[in-house]
């Protein structure tokens, strides 16, 4: 099936700033308008610190408790790891996790970021104690070296991780 064959089944369907586009030849422009608006902001966004086109290594997302014996407990003796026990619900977290994956991917490997969603993995949280959300603890060499709770500004976090 052509593309123009396919516009032309999804014609009556399209829609484009809210008002059904009317021919063939209006869907492309109206695809091609998204495409580069898409494209535009992807663009702008690449520049932003807490944007980042490819996928950072150092920052990883903890799936379950043998996840996380893997890649924080075990790999903590190559190089320190801060874990960050963060909630999509909890607004301080959202604030948290852009500044420390900012500042982790500033390091260039020689500290990694663990993420954990303390819904999905609840006794994971319990068993490190995590009583409020953001909780961070740097871990090395399969010890928690040190923690903090809540927001912290820019200059904290980096000294916290400058000190690791």
């Amino acid at each position: 099936m052509s593309c123009r064959q396919i516009l032309r089944r999804l014609t009556p369907v399209f829609r484009c700033t809210s008002t059904l586009v009317p021919s063939i030849n209006n869907s492309i422009n109206c695809l091609n308008r998204h495409f580069v608006i898409r494209q535009n902001l992807a663009k702008n966004l690449t520049g932003s610190r807490y944007f980042s086109s490819t996928v950072d290594p150092q920052i990883i997302n903890i799936q379950d408790e043998d996840d996380f014996m893997k890649r924080v407990i075990e790999a903590s003796t190559k190089s320190p790891i801060v874990v960050d026990f963060h909630a999509h619900w909890c607004g301080p977290c959202k604030l948290l996790g852009p500044r420390l994956e900012s500042i982790i991917a500033g390091e260039k490997g020689r500290v990694t970021l663990a993420k954990v969603d303390i819904d999905e993995n609840a006794e994971l949280a319990m068993r490190f104690n995590v009583q409020s959300v953001p909780t961070v603890y740097a871990i090395k060499n399969g010890s928690i070296v040190k923690s903090f709770i809540g927001l912290k500004d820019d200059d904290e976090i980096e000294s916290f991780v400058k000190a690791l």
